[in-house]
């Protein structure tokens, strides 16, 4: 009878002794787990910021671009009243169409980059279907992208100055 009683004791201790490691391993998985949610999060907040920062930017170009084709209409208003009508509406019609070409580099730009900032905030809501390395690749041709849309606006005012 004692060794059956302590054979359930120490069975009982066994099971116990489990029961504490299992518990204490599915604590600290728990606690990774929940800091890299929390770490997800930031990175979902950093770029819904970037975002709402290229929405903004894509506005401005907008709203740039229709400054931009008034400016234009006056400029070649004014070098048509100052000299040779031919020699100012060729003029108008080039700078027109580089400034043209320019408004709509950044505005197709601008568009890759909020569409690409959007897919990635899409693939970021469920991190664990996706590879961590293709996510940071992604990551960082949106980044290029954005960057373009930058450099693009950038040739844009630059023909707008001249």
């Amino acid at each position: 009878m004692i060794v059956l009683l302590s054979l359930a004791l120490l069975a009982m201790l066994g099971l116990a002794a489990y029961l504490w490691v299992t518990t204490t391993r599915w604590q600290e998985s728990s606690a990774d787990w929940e800091d890299e949610a929390r770490s997800l999060g930031a990175d979902v907040a950093s770029l819904q910021s970037e975002l709402d920062g290229a929405n903004a930017e894509l506005d401005s170009a907008r709203t740039q671009l229709g400054t931009a084709q008034d400016r234009i209409a006056d400029l070649a208003n004014e070098k048509a009243q100052l000299g040779d009508e031919n020699e100012a509406s060729q003029q108008y019609l080039d700078y027109q169409s580089r400034v043209s070409d320019a408004a709509g580099t950044v505005a197709a730009a601008l568009t890759q980059c909020t569409t690409a900032q959007s897919e990635l905030i899409g693939y970021l809501d469920d991190p664990d279907a996706y590879d961590q390395e293709d996510l940071d690749r992604f990551a960082e041709q949106v980044d290029d992208l954005c960057q373009a849309a930058t450099d693009a606006n950038d040739q844009l005012q630059l023909e707008l100055a001249e």
